[in-house]
């Protein structure tokens, strides 16, 4: 299973986007949702979904993005956020809630992280975070 980060969703979803720059990442996703294998946080939810204005496009979106389940969490996972984050914050590397949280996501349930965000880079180095991609 594969956690896919806000970026990646955006870039997919984007309508005016560089398509042959971003082919080999939308083949991709493609490829994990013809899987079943892209799961989609609640919090990234919340940020593809933060910021549409107009009502019908939030709607649209909104309908688009229920075809993914919300990854059910437990009180663990929030405690394992705020693990990752102290220890990332301790290694001298600040990250935001969310960042913090899609890392313990991964960790917990052994999934990678599909994300073009570098700090994903820099977390892996102090986490046992899987990226997507680094096979």
């Amino acid at each position: 299973m594969v956690l896919v980060d806000t970026p990646i969703w955006s870039l997919a979803l984007r309508r005016n986007a560089n398509f042959e720059n971003d082919a080999p990442i939308r083949v991709a996703l493609a490829e994990l949702i013809q899987r079943d294998e892209a799961k989609l946080a609640g919090v990234v939810r919340q940020e593809l979904l933060s910021g549409v204005r107009d009502r019908s496009q939030f709607a649209k979106l909104r309908d688009h993005l229920r075809r993914f389940p919300d990854i059910p969490l437990t009180a663990e996972d929030y405690e394992a956020a705020a693990e990752a984050s102290n220890r990332l914050r301790s290694s001298g590397i600040a990250s935001s809630p969310a960042d913090a949280f899609l890392c313990a996501l991964g960790i917990s349930r052994n999934w990678s992280v599909f994300t073009t965000d570098g700090d994903f880079v820099r977390y892996a180095a102090v986490l046992p975070l899987k990226l997507y991609g680094d096979r």
